[in-house]
């Protein structure tokens, strides 16, 4: 049996993942061609590199079918409501930095805060007769973040495409999105609330706390973390 480790199948964080285990000398690469999710690892002794989607990668660790993954926080806290119990963080990686915000139209002048976001949903319902309406992938961790701040009336409606286009489709009042840079956000005529960071994320190496590790497995992970850690 080999210590699997799950990385990002394509792109950016693919790269950049190569890129940080290669500086601890573990070299990582892909077998076949793009359309195949294979890959093989040197420097280690008994392990093997498994190629998944980023989001695929929070479920897998936590039904124990790898042992060590590769994906960002947001997906990991969105994706497994016990994450602390399945999941151990091993350490962050230093890039896929992203910050989870609350956006609303740059035109709602008297918005910035959470208080003003509860009262103009209390508002806005009275008005319309339905809820204020937020676009977002993250349901779950909005949901706890509004909750907890004591934001009640508005409805989470799914977005599956480009999130910051729901307010001009007039699919969505606001926003709640990933954003590194934010220009995507002024670009489309939104604005951050002052206190709505809902959560800081970045690609992070996590160890699954439910798999089964044999010896020769208990050995590998040992000496790939004297390597990570120096």
């Amino acid at each position: 049996m080999s210590l699997k480790l799950g990385v990002p199948s394509k792109g950016r964080l693919m790269d950049k993942t190569f890129d940080w285990f290669a500086k601890r000398g573990v070299t990582l690469a892909r077998t076949g061609s793009e359309r195949e999710y294979a890959g093989a690892i040197e420097g280690v002794e008994g392990m093997e590199l498994v190629l998944l989607s980023a989001g695929e990668i929070p479920r897998e660790l936590a039904a124990g079918r790898i042992h060590l993954g590769v994906t960002g926080t947001d997906l990991v806290q969105e994706k497994l409501p016990l994450w602390e119990q399945q999941l151990e963080e091993l350490e962050p990686l230093g890039f896929g930095h992203a910050d989870l915000i609350l956006a609303v139209p740059q035109c709602w002048i008297d918005v910035d805060t959470l208080d003003d976001l509860d009262a103009v949903a209390a508002a806005f319902r009275k008005t319309h007769g339905h809820r204020l309406r937020i676009a977002t992938k993250y349901h779950r961790l909005v949901r706890e973040f509004l909750t907890e701040a004591g934001v009640a009336d508005y409805q989470l409606v799914d977005s599956q495409g480009a999130t910051e286009g729901t307010v001009k489709n007039e699919t969505a009042e606001m926003v709640a999105d990933i954003t590194s840079t934010g220009e995507t956000l002024r670009a489309n005529h939104l604005k951050l609330l002052s206190d709505g960071l809902v959560l800081q994320s970045q690609a992070t190496l996590w160890r699954s706390r439910v798999a089964s590790y044999s010896e020769a497995e208990r050995v590998a992970l040992k000496a790939l973390s004297e390597l990570i850690h120096g």
